[in-house]
Parts: structure tokens; C-alpha cells; sequence
């Protein structure tokens, strides 16, 4: 039982050494994915489409770095800004959306890549936090099989 217990702590504190160390890469690639996914935006129900109007929507923020960032798309051409930026869906037209001026106005201006990295940030206390009593629970359940299977004798474990 100690030596699964200590696998399991190993392999937790293998992961979030990786995830300390690589965290830039992470912030790096996700930023690179954000862009594709503006870039190949549409209004079919594709997953990385509805990814982006999800993070919009519930961020309140438009784009990678900012709302701007629509103009350089194919569906900015065609249909405007998506209405997953508006500030109010009752008052986004197309018409507003397809003009960066008034557009500006209507939608959230602020970019998702930073409020999605500062929210992780933000919530990476908690899951260290969480993380480290599940961590001390696991060496207590080391130390207390360890304890156990020393004090239990041949003759004793045969008895029970």
C-alpha cells in the first residue's frame, strides 16, 4: 500500500513540477491556438468556434488582444464581428458589427488572451492549495502503512 500511495505522490509531483516549468509554453501555445481559432472562425457549429464565442461571452472580452483583431479574419469581411463580443445582443446589429467605429462601442473591447491567463493565474493558488493537502494526506498514508507494516510480525499477520 505505501509503495502504490508513494507512486501516486511521485507521479502528482512529477505533473506539477511539468506544469511550474512549461507554464510559459502553455501561455504561448494557447495564444497561437486563439489566433487560429479567430483565423478559421465560422458560423457553423464547429468546437473551436463555439470555444471562442464561450470565452467571449462569459469573459466579457473580444478577440485575442483586442476587438481589432476580427478585421484581420475572413468572417470579419463577410459578417463583421461575431455577436458573441456584443455587450448587449438586443443592441448589436450587423451593420454595427461590420463598422470597427461603431463597433467599438458595442462590443467588449478588451482581448480574452489576457483574461483567460490572468483567471488561470488567479486560480492556480487554489489548485496549489489542493493539491498540496491531497500531497499531505498521501504522506501521512505512507508513513502510517510503513508504521503499521513494521509493527505487524510474522506471527501476528498469521494470527489475523
Amino acid at each position: 500500500y505505501a509503495m502504490l500511495l508513494s507512486l501516486i505522490f511521485l507521479i502528482v509531483l512529477v505533473a506539477a513540477i511539468v506544469g511550474f516549468v512549461f507554464r510559459h509554453e502553455i501561455k504561448t501555445n494557447f495564444e497561437s491556438n486563439l489566433e487560429l481559432a479567430l483565423k478559421n472562425y465560422n458560423v457553423s457549429a464547429d468546437r473551436h468556434s463555439e470555444a471562442v464565442d464561450t470565452i467571449q461571452r462569459t469573459l466579457h472580452c473580444c478577440g485575442v488582444q483586442n476587438y481589432s483583431d476580427w478585421e484581420r479574419t475572413e468572417y470579419f469581411s463577410q459578417r463583421g464581428i461575431p455577436r458573441s463580443c456584443c455587450k448587449s445582443q438586443n443592441d448589436c446589429s450587423e451593420e454595427d458589427l461590420k463598422d470597427p467605429n461603431k463597433a467599438k462601442l458595442k462590443v467588449f473591447v478588451d482581448g480574452c488572451f489576457f483574461l483567460v491567463t490572468s483567471t488561470m493565474e488567479s486560480k492556480m493558488s487554489v489548485v496549489a492549495g489542493i493539491s498540496f493537502g491531497i500531497a499531505c494526506f498521501q504522506l501521512i498514508g505512507i508513513i502510517l502503512s510503513c508504521c503499521l507494516s513494521r509493527y505487524i510480525t510474522n506471527n501476528q499477520y498469521e494470527m489475523v
